[in-house]
């Protein structure tokens, strides 16, 4: 295990534990996770792996099997910087409850394409130093750890749903999360059964959250919330009305998210009731309105999805923050081909690197390994 082999090279001993998180992809649910609304993600087969060993100075050392240097060594967690922030903020938030940690990772998930490898960092680290100083966190608290790191301690404000997603997933099936209560229910995602299966298409476009369209997009949810007078978004309850006294963005935030809710409850019934074959035009409708109403693709993203609804995909959308990173293709079995055949040619019509299509499966959450 490469965590492993990194961590003795650099420290000079095994380490207390290793725990493996994955990272996730959205089945719908877009931008709903910050307004209290509902999500469905599920775990993919890639993640992030932590070695980790407590110290007893207050020193936190940290490297990458992907940047196998020394490692980066902090006596203050605010000295941190770039990827390491999103662990060292992990430790920084627990305080006087944790004395320093040598930590080494390896990631294997696809850089760029929208899996939130972030929110595997933070839950596998989180999750690991959990263990090493028995501090009795469940998975749903070592999620919001993993959220409030990215929040105060990286400068991105994300919802839960991409910890939640890493800590919690069932193998096998998507995590049917409520943002608000936090309430959770694992519904069973066996596509392989009615002929179909999800088809990841990593864009290859740039995918950066962090520089400002996300907080904008979320600001304007918020303030659109204020005007009608909710706590959020997700208590809207008549569409109509609340459209009638809204502008501009608002307005168009609102209808999206109000919409999107409704379209994860739907996805869900026909999910419980057996019938997944029909769930490709809910995720049609969510890539029509976060186009159009959340304006947060780009041309990229339209063409992987139009391509591959053209080369015979039942349904497909745009998945994660948007402004790039990865599409999600519902395909029945035997028209992969096709439909990864559909969006190359499209991509090399218009001069596009190539993008790269990852098959996945629902994965489990957050694991012990070592």
């Amino acid at each position: 295990m490469r965590a492993i082999e990194a961590f003795r090279a650099a420290f000079g001993a095994d380490p207390a534990t290793v725990w493996h998180a994955p990272g996730r992809v959205n089945l719908i649910g877009e931008h709903t996770d910050y307004n209290d609304g509902f999500v469905l993600p599920f775990a993919v087969p890639w993640g992030v792996t932590a070695a980790v060993s407590p110290r007893a100075d207050g020193v936190i050392r940290i490297l990458s099997a992907q940047v196998p240097d020394q490692p980066q060594v902090y006596a203050r967690p605010s000295d941190s910087e770039g990827w390491t922030r999103y662990a060292v903020g992990v430790l920084a938030l627990l305080g006087d409850r944790v004395r320093g940690a040598d930590i080494a990772v390896d990631g294997d998930v696809p850089q760029g394409a929208g899996l939130s490898s972030s929110a595997a960092l933070e839950v596998s680290v989180a999750s690991a130093v959990n263990e090493v100083y028995g501090l009795g966190l469940t998975p749903m608290e070592i999620a919001l750890l993993g959220q409030k790191a990215e929040n105060d301690f990286v400068g991105m404000p994300c919802g839960i749903m991409d910890q939640a997603a890493s800590a919690l997933s069932v193998e096998g099936h998507a995590l049917f999360l409520d943002c608000r209560s936090l309430g959770s229910r694992a519904i069973p995602l066996d596509l392989a059964a009615q002929g179909l299966g999800i088809l990841i298409i990593d864009t290859r476009a740039h995918h950066e959250l962090a520089d400002g369209q996300y907080a904008k997009r979320r600001a304007d949810c918020e303030s659109a919330a204020r005007t009608l007078g909710v706590p959020a978004l997700r208590d809207v309850t008549d569409l109509a009305d609340a459209l009638s006294r809204l502008s501009g963005d608002e307005r168009k935030r609102t209808m999206h998210v109000v919409t999107e809710n409704h379209r994860v409850e739907a996805l869900v019934g026909l999910l419980r009731a057996g019938k997944a074959t029909e769930i490709g035009s809910l995720l049609n409708a969510s890539h029509l309105s976060l186009r159009d109403q959340f304006e947060v693709t780009v041309p990229e993203l339209d063409v992987a999805v139009e391509a591959a609804v053209r080369g015979g995909a039942r349904g497909a959308r745009m998945t994660g923050g948007g402004f790039g990173g990865s599409v999600i293709a519902l395909v029945p079995e035997g028209r992969l081909s096709s439909v990864e055949a559909a969006v190359a040619a499209a991509y090399a019509e218009r001069g596009w690197a190539e993008p790269r299509f990852l098959p996945a499966t629902p994965a489990r959450g957050a694991h012990k390994r070592a």
